[in-house]
């Protein structure tokens, strides 16, 4: 069984360090200061204490032009030079007239004068400086005490002491913490245990009950520790007299840094508890319901929130705050911050209406605007979609309510894919159809119900126009779909004799005054049916002739392939070429020396070109095609390296 933490499991690992902080915090200022409500107007500072080395000993009110705080400083100045003196304290009560004046003896001098302000109800002054002569006296001593060697040395070894036993008692504690925590696995963790359902709530009671008595611990250690040296108590003494200094004044009453830090604290802790509160309630409530976890992780925001502004109204009323005067400021910071978190509270709302109309979903193939792919995850503010290039996106609830959204998977996945297909004119509609809805009917993801359809769009510029219509059930392979139905279409249209046509354009001229030029230029001396002679008696051909024969040129140079293809040379042709090339007009075939190595019945890869180009009529690319046709069928090899046929220095020889 793993021990237990120190803190609650349902506090994320991130936060917890702040659990522990605000806990001790809380639970140190508590311990020493346990009234913390606000303080009256009435009641603001009329007299001021009296400290020696962090002792409050007495008050004392003002004095003639002297306030009460300026009077207690000069005294906790003048307390302060007396302490540090190696004379013995002695203080006496004088009198002087009617002043009466408590004095030090030791130096000489006086510390204060005792009035009428300064006795309480029923003492007369001598009386009062009486038992403040004691007290001063009393401290002063204890802190001529305190600062002698002796003290300080038997003070720091049992700080030492103090702080092991500290320690033995934490680690004890946490080994209590183990065995409690086995013995709870032993009790409820079995299912058919009675209270196995609480098994969750007593572990948590348990690690928040270690929590508290630890926290403890170590703020009395501290707290005592820090009492045992003068020093380190006055340092602690100022910092809770600041703490406790009014800071801020709300109404009739006025707030310190300490009731303010309090209340912060109390606010984070109210939060920690709301969620606390309310992880259980999914957990324990919500999750029984059935309801989807979108839904249940909604109404636990919704309540969280809800309660968390019910606390803290609360919290503020009990702490003496008046929420009706708050109002005004309320109203002006809820305006600007209105203004300021206008896009935000958009899109919180947009991912309640979401959530709960439920037009997207996760897992969903969505288009929004130029963004498309699969809804990873919906949350408060925005969406995370990942894209078929693998990227996530995080989109704004709100754009999914304010544009037009594709979703593919809403209600039914299933989607039709349109594949526009041109055929030649001069090609049978009924082959098209039947080589189309093959291709189609062949593709594993395309749905045989609803079947494949090929629908006859119309006549185009050079050809008609068919469209594909087919059915998938995974959306977000469409892409990869149309792909594949477009190799799968052009292989079934070659293997039906179907064509894909070219664009075409007909050019008709027109021009009034050709048929002019040709019968005046016919009429001229040595024209015989559209040729003329020259001085030699050559015929020459009429320009009319002549663009004709430039035509069929042309049409003779477009038929004929640039590269003859493999399969339209037959086995006889190329044993021929094969046979031509051995014999005694075909390359040259003998030993060759290259970086000192011999290559024996050899020839030249760029004198085969030459000699195919020169026997076969053929260009330098067709003899390359022709040679690796030859070394493709093993009738030629290469004589170090396999690589394609090459035009150049490369050695080949003939297979025997």
């Amino acid at each position: 069984m793993p021990p237990l933490p120190l803190v609650p499991p349902f506090l994320p690992r991130n936060r917890r360090w702040l659990w522990l902080v605000l806990g001790a915090l809380t639970l140190l200022l508590s311990l020493s200061f346990p009234g913390i409500a606000q303080v009256p107007l009435a009641t603001q500072t009329v007299k001021a204490p009296v400290v020696v080395d962090g002792v409050e000993l007495f008050q004392i009110g003002r004095s003639g032009n002297l306030t009460a705080v300026e009077r207690a400083e000069i005294i906790n100045e003048a307390l302060q030079q007396e302490v540090r003196s190696p004379n013995p304290a002695d203080i006496q009560v004088v009198r002087d007239g009617k002043l009466t004046i408590i004095r030090s003896q030791a130096s000489d001098r006086n510390l204060l004068t005792v009035n009428e302000g300064d006795v309480t109800t029923g003492t007369s002054p001598p009386n009062q400086a009486a038992l403040w002569r004691s007290d001063i006296e009393a401290a002063l001593r204890q802190g001529q005490l305190e600062r002698s060697p002796t003290y300080v040395q038997q003070a720091v070894i049992f700080s030492a002491v103090v702080m092991m036993v500290a320690i033995v008692v934490h680690l004890g504690l946490w080994f209590l913490g183990k065995s409690v925590s086995r013995r709870l696995s032993d009790w409820l963790g079995s299912p058919a245990a009675l209270f196995h359902p609480k098994e969750q709530t007593a572990r948590l009671f348990l690690q928040l009950a270690l929590l508290g008595i630890q926290i403890g611990l170590w703020a009395a250690v501290a707290f005592y520790v820090t009492d045992l040296f003068p020093g380190v108590r006055s340092l602690r003494y100022a910092l809770f007299n600041f703490l406790n200094t009014p800071i801020i004044n709300v109404g009739e009453s006025n707030y310190s840094a300490l009731q303010l830090l309090l209340l912060l604290a109390f606010t984070v802790g109210l939060w920690f508890a709301v969620s606390a509160v309310t992880r259980l309630f999914r957990i324990y409530v919500l999750s029984r319901t059935g309801a989807e976890l979108r839904v249940q992780e909604v109404i636990t925001i919704l309540t969280q929130y809800t309660l968390a502004f019910l606390g803290l109204i609360v919290l503020l009323q009990i702490w003496g705050l008046d929420v009706s005067s708050l109002a005004i400021i309320a109203s002006v910071l809820g305006v600007g911050i209105g203004f300021g978190i206008q896009n935000i509270t958009n899109n919180f709302i947009s991912g309640l209406i979401i959530t709960l109309e439920r037009p997207i979903q996760v897992g969903d193939f969505v288009k929004v605007a130029e963004l498309m792919g699969t809804v990873e995850r919906i949350g408060p503010r925005s969406t995370e979609i990942r894209t078929l290039d693998q990227v996530t996106i995080i989109v704004p609830n709100s754009r999914f309510l304010e544009t037009e959204v594709v979703n593919w998977s809403h209600g039914d996945p299933v989607s039709r894919i349109r594949i526009p297909v041109d055929i030649a004119y001069d090609s049978d509609t009924d082959r098209v159809q039947t080589a189309l809805l093959e291709a189609a009917r062949s593709h594993p993801d395309v749905l045989i119900r609803p079947a494949p359809q090929v629908w006859f769009q119309g006549f185009g510029d050079s050809a008609l126009n068919f469209e594909l219509m087919v059915w998938t059930g995974e959306p977000k392979k469409q892409f990869r779909v149309k792909s594949d139905l477009y190799y799968r279409i052009e292989a079934s249209l070659r293997r039906h004799g179907i064509t894909i046509p070219f664009p075409q354009r007909d050019l008709h001229l027109r021009s009034p005054h050709l048929e002019e030029f040709v019968a005046s230029w016919r009429q001229l001396p040595g024209i015989h049916d559209g040729n003329t002679q020259n001085s030699n008696g050559d015929t020459e051909p009429s320009p009319r002739s002549l663009i004709g024969s430039a035509i069929n040129s042309a049409e003779a140079i477009e038929r004929s392939p640039a590269i003859a293809p493999a399969e339209l040379l037959t086995d006889e042709k190329i044993q021929a070429i094969a046979t031509a090339m051995q014999g005694s007009s075909g390359v040259e075939v003998s030993d060759r020396w290259y970086r000192h190595n011999l290559y024996p019945t050899c020839f030249i890869g760029s004198e085969a070109v030459a000699w195919l180009v020169q026997t076969q009529n053929c260009t330098r690319e067709e003899a390359i095609h022709l040679g690796q046709i030859l070394l493709d069928q093993g009738i030629i090899q290469h004589v170090s390296e396999d690589y394609p046929f090459r035009d150049g220095y490369v050695f080949y020889r003939f297979r025997l």
